[in-house]
């Protein structure tokens, strides 16, 4: 009952923060004059990428190379981008559909979501074929690479976001509701306030669910790619749910896409460069699904210029069918 009731609390605090980082984070691209490409895509993936960020380091400092701790790093890298293509473009597109009431196209920014997407593809891809490399060199190079895809991305999204600011009615900002024009401090205390509740309710939702998983028999490694990700992945969850809501479809999915994006490269570097990075049977194949459920809206896009909600429920199915294999058929 204890750990029902932390978990409760924890949803709600996760909640709250997320409502309170939306609405900064509009009111900082708007601050900024970002276009809804770069505020959803980087400003808040990013910020809302840290609970998950701090997973794998922590594991990798506190447990060592070869290590438990190094079992729960890897599996806590490639479980959050495996959760946003699968379980988050399914509570998306149910969203949609939900509030809709009709199997519409979202309305986006096709061009951004189709270079998250694409860029996902290929850094992901990257950072699994970085396991088969024959020396911690070339591993170590490939990390690099990595980075470096990942500032080329940031520029290009920034460059892109050039005069794609709009004005448009916001609502207040939570700490200064009195006032039509917030200063950027303001904005920022609000910011960091919400990742503040959005990392100690992450944090209290994974210590709720660990005992559960654990007195289950489930093993550490899959725990760490499936229990833990479901928490860390809440905010980008949330957020998009928000955003759906109000119809500020870019912002939406630019934050999962964006937060794909750094998970899939910053993220698998600082894992190359701490751990040996091999990966067996079952991390290749929940990237391999992850791979597979991404591709779907990316290639909607390529062909029909446009994400229909529907198209985002398959992931759902790539969940299921991941939780099935691993549980029915144990990988080894």
């Amino acid at each position: 009952m204890r750990d029902i009731g932390l978990l409760i609390v924890s949803l709600g605090i996760i909640l709250i923060g997320a409502e309170a980082f939306t609405n900064g984070i509009e009111w900082l691209g708007q601050k900024l004059k970002l276009g809804a490409g770069a505020v959803g895509s980087i400003l808040a993936a990013v910020g809302t990428a840290l609970p998950e960020t701090m997973v794998p380091i922590m594991a990798f400092l506190s447990g060592g190379v070869g290590t438990e701790g190094s079992d729960i790093g890897i599996g806590a890298i490639l479980g959050a981008p495996f959760m946003l293509a699968t379980l988050a473009f399914f509570i998306t597109g149910l969203t949609a559909l939900l509030f809709r009431r009709r199997n519409l196209p979202l309305q986006l920014d096709a061009k951004v979501v189709q270079r998250d997407l694409g860029f996902f593809l290929f850094v992901y891809t990257m950072a699994i074929l970085a396991s088969f490399l024959p020396s911690q060199l070339l591993k170590n190079g490939a990390a690099l690479a990595l980075l470096a895809a990942y500032g080329i991305y940031v520029f290009l999204t920034l460059r892109a976001s050039k005069g794609g600011h709009k004005q448009e009615n916001l609502a207040p900002l939570y700490v200064a509701t009195r006032t039509n024009n917030p200063s950027l401090l303001m904005i920022l205390v609000q910011i960091a306030l919400a990742l503040i509740a959005i990392v100690f309710g992450a944090r209290g939702f994974v210590n709720a669910v660990q005992p559960i998983a654990v007195a289950i028999g489930i093993p550490v490694f899959v725990l760490s790619l499936i229990i833990t990700p479901i928490a860390t992945e809440l905010p980008e969850k949330f957020n998009s749910v928000l955003w759906i809501r109000r119809g500020k479809d870019t912002l939406a999915m630019g934050n999962l896409t964006g937060a794909m994006v750094f998970q899939s490269s910053v993220i698998p570097a600082i894992g190359i460069a701490l751990t040996p990075w091999k990966l067996d049977a079952l991390a290749l194949w929940s990237a391999f699904l992850a791979l597979g459920a991404a591709m779907i809206p990316y290639l909607s896009l390529r062909r029909k210029g446009a994400i229909f909600p529907t198209s985002l429920l398959i992931g759902g199915a790539f969940y299921l069918f991941f939780i099935l294999t691993v549980f029915r058929f144990p990988i080894q």
